[in-house]
C-alpha cells in the first residue's frame, strides 16, 4: 500500500472528479452563491481592519518564533536523519526488532545532525569574529590613508589636459574631502547614536540567540516525531476535502517539499564550496580581507543570478582600496569562480531542481525581492518553480480532457486546431497534414 501511494503522488493526479447529481449541482451552486457573499463580507470587514489583523499577526509570529526556527532547522537537518536511518534501519533490524531498530537510528540520526550544525556554527564562530573585527579595525584605520593614495596615483596618471580630465580631477579631490570631513564629524556623530542604542540591540541578539537556541531544542522534537506530524496532516486532508481534491494536494505538497529541498539544501551546500574556494584563491593571490570577502561571496552565492554580483562588488572595492590592482584581479578571479560555478559546479549539484528557465529565475528574483527583500530574492525561485508548476499541472489536465497535445512544442506557428477541437500539424511544405491525426483522437471523436 505504501508503494502505491507513493508512486502514485509521485505521479500527476488529474483535475477534477465524476460528476455529482443535478440534485448536488444545483445545491453546490447554491452554496457557492451564500459563500461567496460571505467571503465578500469577510473580506470588507478585513479591509477595514487590516492594520489590527496585521499587528495580531506579527504578534503571534513573534511570540512562535522559536517555533518557525526549530521548523526550519529540522528542514535542513532531515537530509541528515534521513540518510542515517536509510543506512543504519537495515543494519540494526538484523540485531533487534524492527521498531527498536528504527529508534535508535533516529537517536543516532539526530545527535549526527546536532554535531554537524553545532560544529558548523562553532567554526564560523571562530574564524569569523576575530577576522571580522580585525578587517572592520584595519578599515577604519587605513581607509583615509588608502583614499589619499588612490587620489594621488590618479593625479600622477598622465591624461591630456582636456576640460573633461579636469573636472574628473577635481571631482576626485572633492570626494575624497568630503569622505574625510563626513568620518572626522558626521560618521562620530552616527557612532554615538549606534551606542546610545547598543543597549536594545545588544538585547535582540540576545532575545534571537534565545529563540535560536529553542529552535534547535524545538527542531530535535519535530525530527522525533516527523512521521507522526506527516500522518495527521495527511489524515486531516482526506477528512476535510473529497479524495481526489485531497490526493491532488498531497502530490502538490510533495512536489513542493522536492523543489524546495532540492533548492534550498543544494543551493547551501554549492555556496560553500564556492566560499572555500574563493578563500583558497584570495589566499594564494595574497589578497587583504580573505577571509571576511569570502564569507561574503559565499553567502551572496545562495541569491540566485544576482548573488555574485551583490557579493562581488562591495568586495572587489574593499580590495581595492587596500591594493588597486588587486581589486582588478579579485574581479577576474571572480568572473572565472562565478563561471565554473555556473557551468559545473551549479548544474552538478542542482540540477533542474526548479524546471525554471533563465527567464523566469529573473521575473522571480526581481519579484520576490521587490516584495520581501533578501529572504524573498532566495525563496522566490523555488515559490515560483511551485506556482509555475501548478499552472502548468492545471493546463496539462485540461488539454487532456480536450484530447489535445500538452507539449508546447505542438504549438508552434504551424500547428492549429480546429472547430471540432481536432488538432493538425502542417508539413514543411506548409499544406495541411490531417493523416498527422492520433488514431486515439479519431476513435474518441467517433464515439
Amino acid at each position: 500500500m505504501s508503494k502505491e501511494e507513493n508512486t502514485y503522488y509521485k505521479d500527476r493526479p488529474s483535475f477534477g472528479r465524476k460528476g455529482p447529481s443535478k440534485l448536488r449541482q444545483q445545491f453546490n451552486r447554491g452554496m457557492t452563491y451564500f459563500l461567496v457573499i460571505v467571503a465578500c463580507i469577510l473580506v470588507y470587514f478585513a479591509m477595514l481592519r487590516v492594520t489590527a489583523i496585521s499587528d495580531t499577526v506579527l504578534k503571534i509570529l513573534s511570540i512562535l518564533k522559536p517555533v518557525l526556527y526549530g521548523c526550519g532547522i529540522a528542514y535542513l537537518l532531515n537530509p541528515i536523519v534521513r540518510t542515517v536511518d536509510a543506512y543504519l534501519v537495515p543494519v540494526l533490524e538484523k540485531h533487534m526488532k524492527k521498531e527498536k531498530a528504527k529508534t535508535v537510528s533516529r537517536c543516532a540520526g539526530v545527535i549526527l545532525a546536532l554535531v554537524v550544525l553545532i560544529t558548523i556554527v562553532t567554526t564560523l564562530i571562530n574564524m569569523l569574529i576575530p577576522e571580522l573585527i580585525t578587517s572592520i579595525r584595519n578599515l577604519i584605520f587605513t581607509l583615509p590613508a588608502q583614499i589619499n593614495q588612490l587620489v594621488k596615483q590618479m593625479n600622477h596618471i598622465q591624461l591630456d589636459d582636456s576640460t573633461m580630465t579636469t573636472m574628473l580631477k577635481n571631482a576626485m579631490n572633492e570626494a575624497s574631502t568630503s569622505l574625510q570631513n563626513w568620518m572626522r564629524t558626521d560618521l562620530l556623530n552616527k557612532v554615538n547614536e549606534v551606542m546610545t542604542h547598543l543597549t536594545v540591540g545588544l538585547y535582540t541578539l540576545v532575545m534571537e540567540l534565545f529563540h535560536a537556541v529553542i529552535g534547535v531544542i524545538v527542531s530535535v522534537y519535530i525530527l522525533f516525531g516527523k512521521e507522526t506530524f506527516i500522518n495527521q496532516s495527511k489524515k486531516a486532508t482526506y477528512a476535510i476535502f473529497p479524495t481526489e481534491r485531497a490526493n491532488l494536494l498531497i502530490h502538490i505538497a510533495v512536489k513542493t517539499n522536492e523543489i524546495f529541498g532540492g533548492f534550498i539544501i543544494g543551493k547551501i551546500i554549492d555556496s560553500i564550496i564556492i566560499g572555500i574556494l574563493c578563500f583558497i584563491g584570495t589566499s594564494l593571490l595574497n589578497m587583504p580581507y580573505a577571509m571576511l570577502v569570502s564569507v561574503i561571496v559565499g553567502v551572496t552565492n545562495v541569491i540566485p543570478f544576482f548573488g555574485p554580483y551583490i557579493g562581488a562588488i562591495p568586495s572587489a572595492v574593499l580590495i581595492a582600496l587596500a591594493d588597486p590592482m588587486k581589486g582588478v584581479y579579485f574581479l577576474i578571479f571572480i568572473l572565472l569562480l562565478q563561471q565554473f560555478d555556473g557551468n559545473i559546479l551549479g548544474p552538478k549539484i542542482l540540477g533542474n531542481s526548479t524546471g525554471l528557465s533563465a527567464f523566469w529565475v529573473i521575473v522571480s528574483i526581481l519579484l520576490g525581492g521587490g516584495l520581501f527583500g533578501i529572504l524573498g530574492m532566495l525563496f522566490g525561485v523555488p515559490a515560483f518553480a511551485v506556482i509555475y508548476y501548478i499552472v502548468k499541472l492545471f493546463l496539462d489536465n485540461q488539454l487532456e480532457k480536450k484530447k489535445l497535445p500538452t507539449e508546447s512544442e505542438c504549438y508552434n506557428g504551424d500547428s492549429y486546431v480546429d472547430n471540432d477541437g481536432t488538432y493538425f500539424q502542417k508539413k514543411d511544405n506548409m499544406t495541411e497534414n490531417e493523416e498527422q491525426k492520433t488514431e486515439e483522437n479519431k476513435k474518441e471523436k467517433e464515439e
